[in-house]
């Protein structure tokens, strides 16, 4: 028989309408299965919910965040606009369209990047094997953590779910499940501030009438070939054998075959190398100008500088990328040693690559980052020889980081953030 958990006071709620503990109305049914272990969590609205918690006054409003321009991209949404039909990835031309009364800022990856390690940080309390997929989302393995927390996975996650809404003001969504490729399908099937459970036996059923695109890796591409072949839907697949998936298609097929029956043998990596840390932005209108693309990619430093910080990572190799009006992109790098996340060092490194391709083109696209990551060191002792004032900038640089902790992200600016593009 299941059990009935109670999502608010994290205990066997009993088989009633309410918890006989604290009368809770908010119950979770869970087989009791020990291989339900492996769960994937989610943030909700990652960027847009930190946002509305920062500032109430945005509670009740369409949040979107990302680029403001005609080639600006959604980079999330609250759930408020995602009823008007926005999503990440939109253009922002098109998002305006379905939602014209939305609140429209730039993202604050800094904040942002902070929150993310907040959230790692709680994680990593419930079990070291976490695999990152992303600044707001992870595969967790809870195997063998009965002992150490008292209880199963499933009441484990659920007290780490209200854990993180009282710690840091936001929703995560949860999916549980026996592997990787479950879990992540149950954890969206209830949003927000959901929880799912998706057993193997449960999933041959649930799969059999969704599309092939459903399994993620199925492109638009993919799925026309396999409904050409009569493999329009997940249970054509699972009634071919997975010998004959192979076959046709491969190492894609084997794989498929595999996912569509629920099957998944991916173990949960938590050592995940980062190999770069970047920022880009696309131009309203094309910029030819030396100055402005300088004031431009001052800001990329900035923010590729606070990623760099909020991971306590520096780069050895300064990255420029750039992309011209007729899309064809260009990328410089250039040593930085010793290895720094410092914006103020990141730019001067850069500064000369971009000097050197400004002449009769104009750019649509402008990016900088640090590239061979390593651990940062205490202080970041970037030193330059040549630059007598490199230390006291670098100084300077921290002052303004520990100001911005306080006080926010914009709350100081230096000259060059401060310029802005002329209209061409």
């Amino acid at each position: 028989m299941p059990e009935i958990w109670c999502r608010s006071c994290f205990r066997p709620a009993g088989h009633t309408a309410r918890c006989t503990h604290c009368g809770g109305a908010h119950l979770l049914e869970a087989p009791a299965e020990a291989s339900l272990s492996i769960a994937h969590v989610d943030c909700d609205a990652f960027y847009a919910s930190i946002e509305k918690r920062d500032n109430p006054d945005l509670a009740t409003v369409p949040l979107i965040i990302g680029g403001g321009g005609q080639r600006g991209v959604v980079a999330t949404a609250c759930y408020l606009a995602r009823a008007f039909g926005v999503h990440s990835a939109m253009p922002m031309y098109k998002a305006r369209k379905l939602c014209p009364h939305a609140h429209i800022m730039p993202p604050s990856m800094g904040k942002y990047a902070r929150e993310g390690e907040h959230l790692r940080a709680m994680m990593r309390d419930l079990t070291p094997l976490v695999e990152p997929l992303s600044i707001d989302e992870a595969f967790l393995d809870l195997s063998g953590t009965e002992r150490v927390h008292g209880g199963p996975p499933v009441q484990t996650l659920i007290r780490f779910q209200a854990n993180v809404t009282h710690e840091m003001g936001i929703s995560v969504s949860i999916g549980l499940s026996c592997n990787k490729f479950l879990a992540k399908t149950a954890s969206d099937l209830d949003k927000p501030s959901g929880f799912s459970i998706l057993t193997a036996k449960e999933a041959m059923g649930f799969l059999a009438d969704k599309p092939v695109q459903f399994i993620y890796g199925v492109g638009p591409s993919f799925a026309r070939k396999l409904a050409s072949d009569g493999l329009g839907k997940i249970k054509h697949i699972q009634n071919t054998p997975i010998e004959t998936m192979a076959q046709r298609y491969g190492e894609q097929g084997f794989r498929l075959a595999h996912l569509a029956r629920g099957l998944d043998n991916r173990k949960v990596t938590p050592t995940s190398i980062r190999k770069s840390i970047s920022s880009e932005t696309t131009f309203a209108t094309d910029i030819g100008a030396l100055d402005e693309l300088e004031s431009q990619l001052w800001r990329q430093c900035e923010r590729a500088s606070r990623l760099a910080k909020a991971k306590n990572l520096a780069g050895g190799t300064a990255v420029l990328k750039l992309k011209d009006k007729y899309h064809q992109g260009l990328t410089r790098q250039k040593p930085l040693d010793p290895p720094t996340n410092l914006a103020d060092a990141l730019f001067r490194a850069l500064q000369p690559c971009l000097q050197k391709e400004v002449g009769e083109r104009r750019f649509r696209l402008i990016g900088a980052g640090f590239g061979s990551l390593c651990p940062a060191q205490e202080g970041d002792r970037w030193h330059d020889l040549l630059d007598a004032e490199a230390p006291r900038r670098a100084r300077a640089e921290r002052a303004v980081d520990q100001a911005r902790a306080k006080f926010g992200d914009e709350a100081i600016q230096k000259g060059r953030a401060l310029k802005r593009p002329r209209s061409d």
